[in-house]
């Protein structure tokens, strides 16, 4: 797997917790917690793309790596490709993973079973999703599900992504915003317009499927805990203690 980048988006800016990369876990900040996470995926470099000079130097500081991007990237994508074309413009990496910087708990392992996807030539981009089991995530908008065919055991080749409420038999999916990319399928979907499912939705992988792209899903076990709120990295401090 080592034909692949992971490219970790990281702006400083946040409503709900102001200087959310640097937030302290333990003695390290949650942007090297993630670094090491995705280090640990084994799938290739790890580089962190930011628009803050203070979290590319924590990040070196660490002994990660760290690009420096433009400031008014709509999206993490946007981000990742301007970030990808300085750091290979020879175009040597053929798999482009974008791990969300603010996922301190991702277990390396769902990152490899997206990458593992793309050995189909036939997929554009490769996501996540766990099955959910709390009755109130079906109807919380917030959590995102995800609709798709089975293909396989663990498996499936998304139809749709909403927030509203989950209805039917099930199982129903948590989608987990962790993506591979085929390199030429990232620079298609940043140059797209957004979709008017994207725009109803606030949903970006709907300008993917709205235009024709494969999305692919391996199911994983659990969904990492994704850090918004002030509660959110006290959750975080717990689960990574000791």
């Amino acid at each position: 797997m080592r034909h692949a980048i992971v490219l970790i988006p990281a702006r400083l800016a946040s409503t709900r917790l102001p200087g959310k990369p640097l937030a302290d876990i333990h003695g390290t900040p949650m942007i090297v917690h993630v670094l090491r996470r995705a280090e640990a995926a084994g799938a290739g470099e790890a580089v962190v793309a930011t628009d803050s000079e203070a979290v590319a130097a924590a990040v070196e500081k660490a002994g990660g790596r760290a690009i420096m991007t433009r400031a008014d990237h709509p999206s993490g994508s946007d981000r990742i490709f301007e970030a990808l074309e300085a750091l290979d413009p020879k175009h040597r990496w053929g798999i482009v993973v974008n791990v969300q910087g603010d996922l301190p708990t991702v277990d390396p392992a769902d990152i490899r079973a997206a990458i593992e996807l793309m050995s189909d030539p036939a997929v554009d981009i490769a996501t996540l999703a766990a099955v959910i089991h709390d009755p109130a995530e079906l109807t919380n908008p917030n959590v995102v599900k995800v609709y798709g065919e089975a293909l396989a055991p663990g498996r499936l080749r998304a139809t749709a992504f909403s927030r509203a409420n989950a209805t039917g038999p099930g199982p129903h999916y948590h989608h987990i915003g962790l993506y591979a990319y085929r390199r030429a399928a990232l620079e298609r979907f940043v140059k797209l317009p957004p979709s008017a499912n994207e725009q109803r939705e606030r949903l970006e992988q709907l300008r993917a499927l709205d235009a024709g792209m494969r999305i692919d899903i391996a199911i994983v076990k659990s969904v990492p805990l994704g850090v918004d709120t002030p509660e959110d990295l006290e959750k975080a401090r717990a689960m990574l203690a000791g």
